[in-house]
């Protein structure tokens, strides 16, 4: 049996697990940097908001799914597993979040019609509904290739370093 530092250690040594979670913190890094090109101010809610440039999302799980490709083969339950998940992220991202974030911005600027006295005003959430939700697929696509990029680039410095999982 393993021990438990045996076991954290074998966490971070997991190129699939790593290629993940590097590509979805990469993409919330672009995200934040791409905010202060096109505003010219940092937001650094933009390091773990969703929606934007690119899809954060998609890049997790694209990463995912590429060092699991490379690690395990394409005949992999877990590879199958992998391309199944990152087809419903995608098309979640694009279809149903994007969809709910239009209804967010229509919903928030119809309860600035609204006059004050209207009982919708008192609502907690009147005017606030987040409306950054989904992502165009542009942004989508450029998640899933930041995604695949990482996960190649993970996997190679496992190769060389002479790691395999």
């Amino acid at each position: 049996m393993a021990s438990s530092t045996q076991g954290i250690v074998a966490l971070f040594e997991n190129v699939p697990l790593l290629s993940a979670v590097f590509s979805f913190s990469l993409a919330q890094l672009f995200k934040f940097l791409l905010h202060y090109a096109k505003h010219g101010r940092w937001d650094v809610t933009r390091l773990w908001g969703s929606g934007g440039m690119p899809s954060s999302h998609t890049a997790f799980v694209t990463g995912l799914t590429m060092a699991v490709c490379l690690v395990e083969g394409t005949g992999s339950s877990s590879f199958a597993i992998s391309m199944v998940l990152t087809a419903i992220t995608a098309y979640d991202a694009t279809g149903v979040r994007q969809h709910a974030g239009r209804q967010a911005s229509v919903i928030n600027a119809l309860i600035t019609t609204l006059p004050p006295e209207h009982p919708v005003q008192d609502h907690e959430y009147a005017g606030k509904l987040r409306d950054q939700l989904g992502h165009t697929p542009l942004e989508v696509l450029m998640g899933g290739i930041l995604g695949i990029l990482v996960g190649i680039l993970v996997h190679g410095i496992s190769l060389a370093a002479g790691k395999t999982s």
